[in-house]
């Protein structure tokens, strides 16, 4: 019987999976411009022909883009697909923001559960940071920096959760956020008592991960965002209020000047 030969993977094939994993799991971001050629063959220890087959096979699965004159940066190819469709709509519905708050009610709930039961010493460290940065932001009273250190808290969830699909789909997701393209979130940071309650929602969820306690942790992660959700319907409701009002004034003024107008 003749066996048929076993083919060797070429180098760049192992290189390019090499770089997805790192991609995947976080430690390549998206956004992040990659070493330059020279530099990254010599931290993998390939030739840079292989290097740049590898480069080339990440481009045309669309994990990678490379910029002319400006060099190859990571994309975030699994939420790209969505959020970018989303932000349209964002922008041409800004009622639909609070669906999407109500679906992170269950995707935060979710990665803080996961990151409860698989977060690693590390995680808790890095998780213990961002708090550490949520509350200097607090401190030095700038509502825009504590809404952008909350935003890397909760990436930081969705990394101790390490479920790769869960920490693309919060981190694209966050983008809009970052964004403000689906509400000003400095705005929500400046409503009265607003900083001080967020600032309890954040430490009872931290305090819950780091403790290993997953249930405790997802019920905190959904509470806060419940909270956010019901703030931003009531916020969403009194402008709609101040509006009917106001167009209802008008009419009467119009009315009213155009009684006083008539002779008759």
């Amino acid at each position: 019987m003749k066996y048929p030969k076993i083919k060797q993977e070429r180098l760049s094939g192992s290189v390019a999976r090499e770089l997805e994993k790192m991609i995947l799991e976080g430690l390549l971001q998206p956004g992040e411009r990659l070493p330059s050629e020279r530099q990254l063959a010599q931290q993998l220890d390939v030739s840079r022909p292989s290097l740049r087959e590898a480069l080339q096979k990440l481009e045309a699965s669309g994990l990678v883009e490379t910029r002319h004159g400006g060099g190859t940066f990571v994309r975030n190819a699994i939420a790209d697909g969505v959020t970018a469709p989303l932000a349209d709509v964002f922008l041409r519905h800004p009622e639909a923001a609070l669906d999407f708050i109500e679906f992170r009610e269950t995707l935060d709930g979710v990665s803080a559960y996961y990151a409860a039961l698989r977060g690693t010493p590390d995680d808790h460290k890095m998780l213990d940071e961002r708090f550490a940065a949520i509350e200097d932001a607090h401190d030095r009273g700038d509502p825009g920096l504590e809404a952008q250190r909350d935003a890397e808290f909760h990436i930081a969830i969705a990394e101790a959760s390490h479920n790769v699909i869960l920490l693309h789909v919060v981190r694209g997701l966050l983008e809009l956020l970052r964004n403000d393209v689906i509400f000003n979130r400095a705005q929500l940071y400046g409503r009265p008592g607003q900083r001080e309650l967020l600032l309890d929602h954040h430490r009872r969820i931290r305090d819950a991960i780091l403790s290993g306690e997953a249930d405790k942790a997802r019920d905190a992660a959904a509470a806060h965002m419940h909270h956010v959700d019901q703030t931003l319907r009531d916020r969403r409701l009194n402008e709609n209020r101040a509006d009917v009002s106001h167009r209802r004034l008008q009419r009467y003024q119009a009315e009213k000047a155009e009684a006083e107008s008539d002779p008759t």
